[in-house]
């Protein structure tokens, strides 16, 4: 028996159909939203620029949803075969997305980011329009199986909440539970099979619906047994791609919760790559570290106590451990995992010399910015290794605020350096960064070395006194002269100063520059 409700619907017991149709809006909306939430995380960690590869992505993947459901009102007939197809389409596209972007990133030459955008973008509206069509479709199903049970509002309402808490499970799972642990190629398969599932459950639940069912059982076969095979080649696939876009033998790749790690070795050396992006190579490495460390650390005379930020690789800290007068390191780097192979790969701590294992030296595991408010230790030396400013996360990095942070904790005597990308090749955004630290009081001095695997790279020392440049350095250096680096801190006309408005958090003007420089390089 059923119970009729005032405005004439009638309620009772949920049919079997009806249960599993409200239950495929919320995979329905669980997976739409992975798929959206992959290729922003690719598009980030591809092209970087997080904050703008989301925005663009979210705002490409909503805009198709709205062609997709605007389009569902041309679908009048066979409902249920569409919305079977259509599962299906969601789950095979949507399912190798990810491993699609990452092949062709692979594939397509280093220089050709149109292409793959094309691609990307292509994949977006093509998932963003058919999981526009699922939830209008499954509204017109239950609507018309079950016309009895729903007024319009109920039927509106009650799929919706499955639609909104499918998005929520998802979205905290996501970077928590599936990343981590089943990688993002592993993730958009495992979801590609429950759009797949959904696409079962509608072939058996709605057989006298179909009129093809042979023909819709085998294209349901077939989706589930090439997501399948993708699934268990997932290892495979990262492999191949990286092989090809590293060239070098990968003699090392793991994911930690933070990056993408990847060391490589082939005939002229060891390289190490953090999302794609190349952070060393052994061969003229040392030129990098040496002109990053030794100008600061001998100009100040004596440090005893130095801090570095960043610079998990260990390699700053063994030149600082070259002074006899320090007495204590703190190296504070955010991924754990680094630290950990730096300091136990025996490949990784011959380029380091083991200083990771220092008695003098202390890891800490914590994002900068954080640790900086938290503490109050006063340092001699702060020696400031991030990567460049590429997205928002990291620009805060070389803000205002953090230059503020750092000079709280310089000593009077101290000096602070940081690595400012290229001055020839990003002019304007080596020079925000002189801005900025001038900006929170502090004198920089500018210099620049070149390091053929970068090119010409600037550096930036900061300090409440006035730098005077060494006159000794350690003996043993590979590069460093005092001599030499008189040279470095000049500056030809390609790289003279131009006027540069100062990095802070509220505008982050340095990732915007720093995006349209070295975007025209990749062109």
């Amino acid at each position: 028996m059923t119970a009729a409700t005032a405005d004439g619907t009638a309620q009772g017991r949920v049919a079997p159909a009806e249960l599993a149709l409200l239950v495929s809006v919320f995979v329905v909306a669980a997976c739409g939203l992975v798929y959206e939430l992959a290729a922003g995380a690719l598009a980030s960690y591809l092209l970087g620029d997080s904050v703008l590869q989301f925005s663009t992505v979210i705002g490409t993947y909503l805009f198709a949803m709205g062609i997709g459901s605007w389009a569902s009102r041309h679908i009048e007939h066979q409902l249920v075969s569409h919305f079977l197809v259509i599962e299906l389409l969601v789950g095979l596209v949507g399912g190798l997305l990810p491993a699609a972007l990452f092949v062709a990133h692979s594939s397509l030459p280093v220089a050709s980011v149109l292409p793959f955008r094309v691609l990307l973008y292509g994949l977006v509206l093509l998932v963003g329009v058919l999981v526009g069509l699922e939830i209008p479709l499954v509204m017109r199903i239950l609507k018309r199986q079950f016309r009895e049970r729903y007024a319009l509002k109920d039927l509106v309402s009650q799929v919706l909440t499955f639609d909104y808490l499918g998005a929520l499970v998802v979205a905290l799972a996501f970077p928590l539970l599936f990343v981590p642990h089943l990688g993002l190629i592993r993730t958009g398969v495992f979801f590609g099979l429950l759009n797949a599932a959904v696409a079962v459950w509608a072939l058996l639940l709605f057989r006298q619906h179909l009129r093809r069912w042979a023909l819709h059982a085998a294209a349901c076969a077939a989706v589930v047994v090439v997501l399948a095979a993708t699934m268990a080649a997932a290892d495979h696939i990262t492999t191949w791609a990286e092989d090809r876009f590293f060239g070098d033998n990968v003699v090392l790749r793991e994911s930690s919760d933070y990056q993408r790690i990847v060391v490589t070795r082939g005939p002229a050396g060891v390289r190490l790559f953090l999302n794609g992006n190349l952070q060393f190579h052994s061969r003229d490495e040392y030129r990098y570290h040496e002109a990053l460390v030794h100008p600061a650390m001998a100009a100040q005379g004596a440090p005893r106590q130095v801090l570095v930020l960043g610079g998990g690789d260990g390699m700053a800290v063994r030149e600082i451990l070259k002074y006899p007068s320090v007495e204590h390191v703190t190296l504070v780097e955010l991924d754990p995992h680094m630290t950990r192979l730096f300091a136990s790969q025996p490949l990784l701590t011959a380029l380091n010399g083991g200083a990771l294992t220092s008695p003098k030296l202390q890891i800490v595991n914590a994002d900068a910015f954080g640790w900086l408010e938290r503490n109050e230790q006063m340092f001699d030396v702060i020696v400031i290794d991030f990567p460049d400013p590429t997205n928002f996360s990291l620009g805060k990095l070389y803000s205002t605020s953090f230059y503020a942070l750092v000079d709280r904790h310089l000593a009077a005597s101290g000096f602070a350096v940081v690595q400012t990308t290229s001055p020839l090749i990003a002019r304007r955004s080596f020079w925000t960064v002189a801005a900025t630290f001038e900006a929170v009081g502090l004198t920089v001095t500018p210099y620049h070395a070149h390091v053929p695997s970068f090119g010409e790279w600037g550096f930036l020392i900061a300090g409440r006194r006035p730098f005077r440049a060494p006159t000794a350095f350690p003996p043993g250096l590979r590069f460093l002269t005092p001599q030499g680096f008189a040279a470095l801190l000049d500056f030809p006309p390609d790289m003279a100063r131009v006027a540069a408005e100062p990095n802070r958090l509220s505008n982050q003007t340095l990732v915007h520059t720093f995006e349209q420089e070295w975007g025209r390089v990749q062109q």
